[in-house]
This record gives structure tokens, sequence and C-alpha cells, in this order.
């Protein structure tokens, strides 16, 4: 005998058809459907905050001080949340940025054989029927810091954002981890 609670399985029988046959209603479909935006900064471990500079193709971390905070130009990010059927994946969230009033998303594309993150001119859909190169799911980094999170691409299990230094830049990449690994490139707070 198998015990399962109302989270696992919900059904809803309408009724009894021919042949003994149940018909459900109002079961849910896998699309995703935007429930609320959140506007925040994203820091890193090192209290930087997240630039996007479409001009130059690149997003990095980087220190900011207050008067350029104030402008807020590519560091403001819409935080777009979606409801979804399976919340064990995480919270599927897509993120934008307003730079020089022309709103940019967040997608990943494989580029010689790498996983590139690119912000690309446009807005973030409100409905997604199926799989999208623009989901992330938002977890919490450790069980202990419940403060801070990582975001992994809904299209390549243990892909996550991060950052890596590039000369004397810290550039937002998708870096592999193990399911396990604590990896601070990954820790962001909003």
């Amino acid at each position: 005998r198998v015990k399962m609670s109302a989270e696992e399985i919900l059904m809803c029988p309408v009724k009894l058809g021919k042949n003994f046959c149940l018909y459900f209603d109002e079961l849910e479909c896998d699309a995703l459907c935007q429930e609320k935006t959140l506007h925040r900064v994203l820091r890193n471990v090192n209290s930087q905050l997240l630039v996007v500079r479409p001009d130059l193709n690149v997003a990095a971390f980087e220190d900011v001080t207050d008067q350029e905070m104030q402008s807020g130009k590519g560091m403001l990010f819409s935080i777009h949340c979606y409801k979804t059927t399976t919340p064990l994946a995480g919270l599927p969230v897509a993120f934008s940025v307003r730079v020089e009033d022309k709103s940019y998303y967040m997608c990943c594309e494989r580029e010689c054989g790498e996983m590139i993150i690119r912000f690309k001119e446009g807005e973030v859909p409100k409905e997604i029927p199926g799989e999208s190169n623009i989901i992330f799911f938002k977890k919490t980094f450790t069980s202990c810091c419940s403060k801070a999170f990582k975001f992994e691409y809904s299209m390549e299990q243990g892909m996550f954002l991060a950052f890596e230094e590039e000369g004397y830049l810290r550039k937002l990449i998708l870096k592999k981890a193990s399911k396990d690994e604590v990896d601070e490139t990954m820790k962001m707070s909003l």
C-alpha cells in the first residue's frame, strides 16, 4: 500500500461516463503563466551589481557608486515569476532590464558548442507554452542561506548562472555544477 499526498496527485472528477470512464476538469497544462514581477538588483558574493551593456554585448558584475546606482541604467532587473505545475524544480523566472528606454531579456544560446548568455531587445512573454531559453529556476543557495539564491537554466539541468573572471571583468556565464556542489560564483542576492 502506498500513501500519496494531495500535492502529488490532484484529481477532480467531473462525471462518470459510458463504460465507467472518468472525465476530469480543471487540469493544468504545462504552460508557464506570468504571476508577478519583482524589481531588484542582482548582487554577487562580492556585493557587486550585475550591469548589462547591450552595446558591448556583455553583462558583468561591477563595483557601482551610489550615484551610478541612482541612474539605474542596466542595473535594475525585472524578475518575472511564473506559475508552474512542477514546483520541485524551483520557481520559474525570466529576467529583463531597461537600458536607455529599451527593454532587453536574458536568454541562453548555444554558440560553438558552449552555452552563452545573451540580452536581446524585446519583452518577456506573459505565457510560455513549453520549454524556453529564457526560463531559470530560482533556488535557495543552501538550506542554511535562505536570502541568497542560485538560478538553474531550465533547459539544461545542472547549468547555473555564475560569474567568471575575464581580465578585469566578472562576466555573467552559465556554469556546470554537481547537485551538491557549493560554488560561491553562483551565489546571488536580490
